[in-house]
């Protein structure tokens, strides 16, 4: 099992966490976010030293901001966090950009809503729906997770937390690749306590995919 580490900002806490070698990092770009990284030039300098794949977090915004910020920040992935068409997930993937799709989930139903985007996305995202997009620190029922019956893999996001490692053991799904965290690990936004991601992150890397 993989493990994304989402909203990071600043380079000590980046590179700490390299040393656990996570499989993702998440950047966000998203302005009301907390854990905005905004235009940080030492950011744009800093992270092309960083080996772990870097994923950039974007809400709702034009292909090309994200194109520019993806060549400025050195971004390996995309994910997309808000109501993004299938267009530009298309635009994306013909650019050779890895795209994330992610999707708010709160019962069996949601899950229907990624059916159109089968064919353009290399992964889902299953967050909690929220009035906002992501950082809620909620969960969802993941009980769920078995509706979804498509051939994407996905990541499980929304809330986790280190004591959610034994119910994550328990989750069978054939199409679990990922697990992302962000605001549980936290001592504050966009710095994470490293202690208890070293834990988790070894928990979780022993966990088999199906």
């Amino acid at each position: 099992m993989k493990v994304k580490v989402c909203g990071m900002k600043y380079p000590q806490n980046i590179r700490d966490l390299e040393g656990l070698h996570p499989d993702y990092m998440g950047f966000i770009f998203y302005p009301p976010s907390p854990r905005y990284v905004g235009e940080d030039t030492e950011l744009k300098t800093f992270l092309p030293s960083i080996s772990i794949k870097k994923v950039g977090v974007f809400v709702n915004a034009a292909y090309e901001e994200i194109i520019k910020i993806r060549t400025d920040f050195s971004l390996d992935m995309v994910q997309l966090h808000g109501n993004e068409p299938i267009a530009l997930c298309t635009q994306l993937k013909q650019q050779g950009i890895p795209v994330i799709k992610a999707f708010s989930i709160s019962s069996p139903a949601d899950f229907l809503d990624t059916k159109a985007y089968v064919d353009v996305c290399d992964y889902f995202l299953f967050d909690t729906k929220t009035p906002q997009y992501g950082g809620s620190g909620l969960k969802f029922d993941w009980q769920i997770l078995q509706a979804y019956t498509y051939h994407v893999p996905f990541f499980l996001s929304g809330g986790i937390a280190l004591s959610d490692v034994e119910e994550i053991k328990k989750i069978a799904h054939p199409q679990l690749v990922a697990i992302d965290v962000n605001s549980r690990f936290e001592t504050s936004p966009a710095t994470k306590n490293i202690n208890q991601l070293q834990q988790f992150i070894q928990e979780i890397k022993q966990l088999n995919t199906y």
